[in-house]
């Protein structure tokens, strides 16, 4: 079961990146996560429920009648998903994913907007060939710069790791790329089966400044996942559960469960930066060469991460244009 040792200490830490996340005198990249509780207006929370939330993840609640204005509602909480995420994520709840029944919706928008540190040159940016498996591929337009940046490789998993940095350095996009297609899908499986934040951390720290020819396509990703049965599977089971699920330190009852939940993202990469919005043991040995070549013409895995907290914000694998 999902669990934590220290739930005080969880709440301090969310509090903590939420804040500097969130600090106002940053110029050079827009970066927001925002956070709110939509209640049936007849429905009670508990006072305590709502300062916590209040104090920890600067939430507060707003209220809505799902009992008799369903559809107002619904429109309602995807305003504001649409302007915490500057247009990129209109319509977080399509119809039918509310009903009169539902109580309580909690909503995490994240956007984010940054231009490289070091950008790309478009006039360098061309048509080729990307590898969707060992038998497809398609025409991508591929981006291309020869840099000095932080790379890694990792012989266990043999693949190559790069942190493309944004600028003034407080976020980076890291690459993880397998050297081949090795498997009869994306060539993913592998690598995806090693991955841990573990895994992440201990390969990032060990990245030295190498001289990168890179290629890079451009790409824009929009997807959306209902999470309820991936939950479930860690072992998220009675909070989906009206008889067992125990919410009530939120309501003083016990009648209110998780019915769903939802993840929409949007991530777009090109010369200039990243526009992205969501909502909801081989250490590497050096390779001596004096320049390395990083060919993402095949699928890979990427992240974009808060360099001073270590905070992974967007986690994402582009396989097919």
């Amino acid at each position: 079961t999902l669990h934590f040792d220290a739930v005080k200490d969880l709440h301090s830490n969310f509090q903590t990146l939420n804040a500097e996340i969130n600090k106002k005198d940053v110029s050079t990249y827009a970066l927001n996560l925002a956070n709110r509780l939509f209640g049936e207006k007849t429905f009670n929370f508990l006072p305590n429920f709502l300062s916590s939330v209040k104090k920890q993840y600067s939430a507060d609640l707003g209220t809505v009648d799902f009992i008799s204005a369903l559809e107002d509602a619904r429109k309602e909480i995807n305003k504001w998903v649409s302007e915490q995420t500057k247009g990129k994520i209109p319509e977080v709840l399509s119809t039918g994913t509310v009903d009169r029944s539902t109580k309580l919706v909690l909503v995490n928008a994240i956007y984010f907007k940054g231009d490289w540190a070091k950008k790309f040159n478009a006039e360098h940016t061309t048509d080729m060939p990307f590898q969707l498996n060992k038998k497809e591929q398609k025409t991508v337009k591929m981006m291309y710069q020869k840099e000095k940046l932080p790379f890694n490789y990792i012989p266990d998993i043999n693949c190559r790791i790069l942190e493309l940095p944004y600028v003034d350095y407080e976020l980076s996009m890291i690459i993880i790329l397998p050297d081949n297609i090795n498997d009869d899908t994306t060539g993913l499986q592998q690598l995806e089966k090693e991955l841990s934040l573990e895994k992440i951390h201990e390969w990032t720290e060990n990245m030295m400044p190498t001289d990168v020819h890179i290629h890079l396509p451009k790409f824009k990703l929009e997807d959306s996942y209902k999470l309820k049965s991936q939950l479930a599977g860690m072992g998220m089971v009675d909070l989906f559960n009206s008889g067992s699920a125990d919410l009530s330190g939120m309501s003083g009852s016990n009648n209110l469960f998780l019915s769903e939940v939802i993840h929409k993202s949007f991530v777009e990469v090109n010369e200039e930066g990243t526009e992205a919005a969501a909502a909801s043991a081989g250490i590497a040995m050096m390779c001596m060469m004096r320049e390395e070549e990083f060919n993402a013409d095949h699928p890979f895995l990427f992240l974009i991460r808060h360099n001073a907290t270590k905070s992974i914000l967007f986690f994402g694998r582009y396989s097919s244009p």
